[in-house]
Formats: structure tokens, C-alpha cells, sequence
């Protein structure tokens, strides 16, 4: 899903054209397969060399210094040993799938839900006993994430991720010389399906294992997977019914990306560390704020950000017709202000894949025009300001708050780069329009 950070971070690369089968790596070798096929999310030799040192889970300070590596070293010894039981079920599932799936979860991404909620965990109080619980969970949503984007590449038809192939048009391609043209991206696209859904099955493999965790935290992880779901079926649909509702852009983003990116791993961090209510809802609340924020930045960087600081094309939501809060909010001042030319030029545009770049210029002119891009901004920071408040209200941990604090500025980003474009014609007005955190007033589980 897009957002599900919904558009995910990209690395820099090239996508690599038709090739040869992959070698099959070694089960006891997969975190090193970066230096292999050059697969979906497979590292180059541009890129760092994965970490590397024994892991100490009573080591709570050498954790600390470097929970990404932590929780990668914890994926390693999962992936390897799940891809060595699908290659000896079968040798083309586990070459063409589950190694796949394993590459794709090892050598991508920020882990910054994991981060979320091994610092949730910290700030409330968490220690040694609870370390390999958090890192096990935090590694299962790194699986989950995998998940989401090799579903969301097949729904949004995108055939890169991370600069480099998309699972399925990789699949696609691996077997171009060998399958029927007609049949190769239907069989690519369903082989992504399946590799979904192991990521999926090995994540809760993960979370069934911890012995410890409470069962708030097993009630938190099905509510989050039904919640993810939800949100992104909300965003098709909203993309094929072509709605354009405040309300429902809104619930979709705080289904598909703040629950899931932010406020569910700030809650299962807590859950492990056994925090009261007096942490758990502050982190909660602030969790779902910025959550929030980090979708409208989304939003924003996808139409007016620098295709050389996001690493991916703009205007894919607008080509795709999703049904964005910005651009329903834009939508919303233009008919409110009778802006006949800009609603027309939106309804003509949204949904267009041939979209040109001068056409997708004069949508961001709307956008501008119309006001929805500078209210979007102002909202984004507005979100983060109570977000901030809320995590300083909340009874945690000093180095825990202080990392938290970090994570979620991050997490919502900096304003978007500006492009290169038509100087903006001056606000046409200043039609108030709802309140943006309605989702805030709905219940969670704790």
C-alpha cells in the first residue's frame, strides 16, 4: 500500500532489465545474498555491508546504540532458517518466493516501525527481560511491511520499488524466455501475491513464538493486520469509485499509515514493558498524530517533491486516481469557491496513467491555487506540534522520550523540496474547512 509508508523509503539503483535465474543462495548464507541476484531489494555494491556482531539481548546499551542492526540480526537468523525449509520442500519455492521475500525484508527499509517499538518499550520502563520480545515483534512488522508493498506494487501496478524491479515484474522477468508473453506479468503478479502472504504467515510465525507477551500484545497485532487491511481497501476503493470525501480520505489515512506506521508499534512497545495507561495513551495519541502527518507529507512529496530526494516519480497518485486528502481538500475549495476551471481540470486529470508532465504542472497549480497545498503543510505541522505535546505529558523514561522525540520529527519529515515549476498564482481564497483529526476521537485497543 502506498502508505503504508505506505510508500516505503527508497535507496538509489537502477532497475535491472531481463536476466538469467537467480542463484539459489545458501540458507545459512542469506544475509549475504546482497551480493548476488540483483532482485527486489537486493543491495548493489553501492550499497553498506550489513551489520555484523553478536547479538547480547541483556545488552541493552549496545542495543540502543543500534536497534536497526539488532532487529536485522534477528531477521537474519528467521529468514534463513525459513528459507532453508521451503527449498527443502520445494528447490523452485524457495529460490523463486521465499528467498525472494527474505532479500526483499533484509536489505530494505529504515526498520522504523521496529525502532518505534523497541524505544515505546525503553521510555516505559522495559529491561532485559522484555529485549527479545520487542526485537521478535519489531521483526515481524518488518515481514508485514514486506508484505504490504509487494501486495501494493501488484494493486498500483508499479513495476519499481526501492529503484529497482518490483517483486513481480522480477518474477516476470526471470522467467520472460521460458513463458508465453500474454502470460508472464499475470504470473509475476501472482507469484507477488504468494509472497505476500508467506511474509505474512512467516510474521505471525514470529509473534506466536514469543511466550512472554502479554495478550494485549497479540490482541494489539490482530487488530493492527485488520486495521492495515481495512485501510487499504478504503484507498482502492476510494480510487475506483472515484471519491473524493474529506472523511473518508481521512479515515484511509489514519487506517493505512498512522495505526500501522506509527500508533500500533508505539502500543506494542508498551504492551512488553507492562506500561500503565498513564504512558500507554499519551504515546498512543501522539503515535496517531503524527502517524497522520506522515501520510499528508506522503501526499505531498508524491506531487511536489523531488524525484531525486524521494526516489520515485511524481504524480503516481494523481496518474493512479487515489483519493488523497489533499486532493480532496482541493476538490473541496475549488467547488466552494465555484473554481469551475480547476475542478474540471482535476476531474479530467485524476485517474489519467498518460498523464503528461504539463498537464500534472497545472494540477499542481490547483493544488497551490486553491489553497489545499499550504493548508495540507500547516496541518502537517499543527499534528506534530500536539504530537509532541501528548509524548511530553506522558510519564516516560528521559533517553526514551528523547529518541521518541526523534523518531516521530522524522517520522513526519520535512517540508517538501520544492520543484522546478510555474511561479504560484496568488490563494483564491480562504474558505475554512474541517477540522483535519476527526479519526482522534475513535477507540483503540490497548
Amino acid at each position: 500500500m502506498r502508505s503504508s509508508e505506505a510508500k516505503d523509503h527508497a535507496v538509489s539503483g537502477t532497475a535491472p532489465g531481463p536476466h538469467p535465474e537467480p542463484p539459489r543462495a545458501r540458507a545459512d548464507d542469506l544475509a549475504r545474498v546482497r551480493g548476488g541476484h540483483p532482485g527486489p531489494g537486493h543491495a548493489t555494491a553501492g550499497d553498506p555491508p550489513p551489520p555484523r556482531f553478536p547479538l547480547d539481548v541483556n545488552d541493552l546499551h549496545a542495543i540502543d546504540s543500534d536497534v536497526s542492526a539488532a532487529v536485522g540480526h534477528v531477521l537474519e537468523e528467521h529468514l534463513a532458517e525459513r528459507a532453508e525449509r521451503a527449498t527443502a520442500l520445494d528447490p523452485t519455492f524457495g529460490r523463486d518466493l521465499a528467498e525472494r521475500v527474505a532479500r526483499f525484508t533484509l536489505n530494505g527499509g529504515k526498520r522504523t516501525r521496529a525502532r518505534f517499538v523497541w524505544w515505546a518499550l525503553r521510555a516505559c520502563g522495559g529491561g532485559p527481560s522484555e529485549a527479545e520480545a520487542a526485537l521478535r515483534v519489531g521483526s515481524a512488522l518488518e515481514l508485514i511491511q514486506t508484505c504490504a508493498l509487494v501486495h501494493d506494487d501488484v494493486m498500483d501496478g508499479s513495476r519499481l520499488r526501492r529503484g529497482r524491479l518490483a517483486l513481480h515484474a522480477d518474477v516476470a522477468a526471470q522467467y520472460a524466455d521460458s513463458v508465453a508473453p500474454s502470460l508472464g506479468p499475470r504470473f509475476g503478479e501472482a507469484a507477488a501475491i504468494l509472497a505476500g502472504d508467506l511474509a505474512l504467515a512467516w510474521a505471525d510465525d514470529i509473534v506466536a513464538t514469543i511466550d512472554t507477551a502479554p495478550a494485549t500484545v497479540r490482541a494489539l497485532w490482530s487488530a493492527m493486520r485488520t486495521e492495515m487491511v481495512a485501510g487499504q481497501y478504503l484507498d482502492i476503493h476510494g480510487q475506483v469509485t472515484s471519491s473524493r470525501s474529506l472523511a473518508r480520505a481521512l479515515r484511509a489515512a489514519c487506517l493505512k499509515s498512522a495505526l500501522y506506521s506509527v500508533e500500533r508499534p508505539l502500543a506494542l512497545g508498551a504492551a512488553l514493558a507492562g506500561a500503565d495507561a498513564a504512558r500507554t495513551e499519551p504515546l498512543c495519541s501522539a503515535g496517531r498524530r503524527v502517524g497522520i502527518a506522515f501520510q499528508l507529507r506522503d501526499d505531498l512529496d508524491d506531487v511536489f517533491g523531488d524525484p531525486r530526494h524521494t526516489g520515485k516519480p511524481t504524480g503516481g497518485d494523481i496518474r493512479a486516481g487515489k483519493p488523497t486528502y489533499l486532493v480532496a481538500l482541493a476538490q473541496a475549495r475549488a467547488e466552494a469557491t465555484g473554481n469551475r476551471h480547476g475542478l474540471a481540470l482535476l476531474r479530467q486529470a485524476l485517474g489519467r496513467a498518460d498523464l503528461s508532465e504539463s498537464c500534472l504542472d497545472e494540477v499542481r497549480d490547483v493544488l497551490v491555487d486553491t489553497g489545499a497545498r499550504d493548508i495540507v503543510e500547516a496541518r502537517i505541522q499543527r499534528l506534530v506540534a500536539q504530537g509532541m505535546r501528548h509524548l511530553q505529558s506522558a510519564p516516560l523514561e528521559p533517553e526514551g522520550r528523547l529518541r521518541l522525540r526523534e523518531l516521530l520529527q522524522a517520522t513526519a519529515g520535512p517540508p517538501a523540496r520544492p520543484r522546478p515549476a510555474p511561479t504560484p498564482r496568488s490563494m483564491q481564497d480562504d474558505t475554512p474547512v474541517p477540522l483535519l483529526l476527526t479519526a482522534g476521537a475513535e477507540r483503540s485497543v490497548r
